[in-house]
């Protein structure tokens, strides 16, 4: 288990590189800008389920239910903010409106786990399914976020500095949480919930918990996807979305985030490699993820503690 202050270490060293990155990222063609780009939102999508589903014990597939919400929160502020600000408030505009959209995501992860606190595995499966489905329905049908056509007009403001420092943030904040005394309840929860309760450990609060946090990351990644790709469609968010998520936390390792880290990495790289496979690149793709989860059940990168922290 890595140490709070190693972590701390990481998150200087990671937000470091980030800030060095985006000074070069000019020199990198806009292909490869984008994927670097995909790499750290899917890093920061995999490191918040994995609190939920690796740490906590929990099966949650409406992960791009919340990263929708963070999207579409983020960029509408965006959208009706902007115009009023200068051009040099605009960075700070951008931070204030990913953090919106995490506290909408968080909001949205509260009205989850709340209710399906007395549900496990697949039950709770199904219903965290039914929450994504249902967001992207209302936004498939609310003309303020471009209806079925799309929310259109997002400003680019998403850079290679501000998703990797941000991923850096969620590997520090989760891997501080559950190597800290308190986060040692988000364990024993996913280990024995009866005996978890029986020690004086609350894990209706923990569950929440872990709900909110991983939401709220999702929320974030969801503000930077959206100014990345600067438009918004419904169709973006759906049940495959969170699927992906789910197989990068699986394939990783549950509840390593390290192994979490690189499957996120590897499964963005993948497609791009498969891509002069053309219309057999996805065949190919799925193919792959079953051997790999045929071969590896307990997930490819499973070296280091169980619950272990950062990378």
């Amino acid at each position: 288990m890595t140490s709070m202050k190693g972590a701390k270490r990481w998150l200087i060293a990671g937000i470091i590189l980030a800030i060095v990155a985006s000074q070069f990222s000019g020199s990198i063609n806009r292909y490869d800008l984008g994927i670097l780009i995909d790499i750290g939102i899917n890093i920061i999508l995999a490191v918040s389920l994995n609190l939920i589903n690796g740490h906590t014990g929990q099966f949650s597939l409406g992960h791009a239910g919340f990263m929708a919400v963070g999207g579409y929160s983020a960029a509408k502020f965006t959208l009706v903010v902007a115009p009023l600000v200068p051009e040099s408030m605009q960075p700070l505009l951008f931070l204030v409106a990913l953090l919106l959209g995490g506290l909408f995501a968080a909001i949205a992860g509260l009205a989850v786990g709340i209710p399906s606190l007395r549900l496990h595995g697949d039950y709770l499966a199904i219903v965290t399914l039914g929450f994504g489905e249902i967001i992207r329905v209302i936004a498939q049908n609310t003309e303020a976020v471009g209806a079925a056509s799309g929310l259109t007009g997002i400003p680019k403001d998403t850079t290679l500095g501000w998703t990797f420092a941000l991923a850096a943030v969620t590997v520090y904040v989760v891997a501080a949480l559950v190597n800290s005394t308190y986060g040692r309840g988000f364990i024993a929860v996913s280990d024995d919930e009866v005996a978890a309760s029986s020690m004086g450990i609350n894990p209706v609060r923990y569950k929440v918990t872990a709900f909110v946090i991983g939401a709220f990351f999702a929320g974030i990644a969801g503000g930077l996807y959206a100014h990345h790709k600067t438009f918004l469609s419904p169709t973006g968010f759906d049940f495959f979305k969170s699927i992906d998520i789910v197989v990068m936390v699986i394939l990783g390792g549950m509840g390593r985030t390290a192994g979490v880290i690189i499957a996120a990495i590897l499964l963005t790289l993948l497609p791009e490699f498969l891509r002069s496979f053309a219309d057999y690149r996805m065949i190919i793709y799925s193919l792959l993820i079953i051997g790999l989860m045929i071969a590896r059940p307990q997930g490819l990168f499973t070296f280091g503690k169980r619950k272990g922290a950062a990378a």
